[in-house]
């Protein structure tokens, strides 16, 4: 099965949740990414909390691992649709970038990158061991793309509701740079009730419910009230509509 996602020695203390045994490879491709934290600093695959500029607060910033892909970002994916072909209820997302240094003011041309797992846990670009065996999806970008914010501070993708794999509830990983400079890495939680009506559908059920959820999650368990994201149903579409609202010092 996929481990968890590896949290630092300062998040461990902070989270007090044992984190599960990572493979090397893993631990490499966690350990090589640094993250620029809203104050500033660096870490390595932390979990740092929020900061405040009067009543804006920032998104918390999370570990960016274990499948960031960085060497295959660029032109191709700045994109709307994200599918590449991936079966799944379709999930149509907006997100809004504010800049805690205006006043939350909405913030333009901001470059939003995402990435996350397909309905059955396996990421584009690795080789991923699941409950259906190892995939060698290396080369692929599904469910991966950027855009840069319009003048009203948003971005829209169009993909499939995540799946979920073993140590992790559903999330999406999210980052935003401005200037091409690192401003924030984060996740995106959904509600649980949106998760378990999900899992029941035929194109999900084989996989079944998570187990874990977000409270014993230990990446979104102390950073909820700023990273779930408001998730509703789509009559047109049969799926979901996905609204979130990230917040960064620019």
């Amino acid at each position: 099965m996929i481990p968890s996602e590896p949290i630092s020695r300062l998040s461990f203390l902070r989270k007090a949740i044992a984190s599960t045994v990572l493979t090397p490879a893993l631990l490499q491709s966690c350990s090589s990414q640094t993250e620029i934290t809203p104050g500033g600093t660096t870490t390595n695959g932390s979990t740092t909390g929020g900061s405040t500029t009067g009543s804006c607060v920032v998104t918390d910033t999370e570990t960016d691992g274990p499948y960031p892909l960085y060497s295959s970002r660029g032109s191709a994916l700045q994109r709307v649709d994200i599918r590449e072909g991936k079966t799944g209820l379709q999930l149509d997302m907006t997100m809004t970038v504010k800049n805690v240094n205006n006043s939350c003011a909405v913030l333009a041309n901001a470059r939003v990158d995402i990435w996350y797992c397909d309905k059955d846990g396996y990421y584009s670009g690795y080789s991923n061991s699941g409950y259906l065996g190892t995939q060698n999806n290396t080369g692929k970008t599904f469910l991966r793309g950027l855009q840069y914010t319009d003048a009203s501070g948003q971005v829209k993708f169009t993909g499939i509701y995540p799946g979920w794999y073993q140590g992790r509830a559903t999330h999406i990983h999210v980052q935003v740079y401005v200037d091409n400079t690192l401003k924030l890495t984060s996740q995106i939680a959904f509600p649980e009730d949106i998760n378990t009506a999900v899992y029941t559908t035929d194109l999900y059920k084989a996989h079944g419910q998570n187990s874990l959820k977000n409270s014993g999650d230990n990446i979104l368990s102390d950073s909820l009230d700023n990273e779930l994201a408001t998730v509703t149903a789509n009559s047109a579409t049969g799926g979901y509509n996905l609204t979130h609202t990230i917040y960064v010092k620019a």
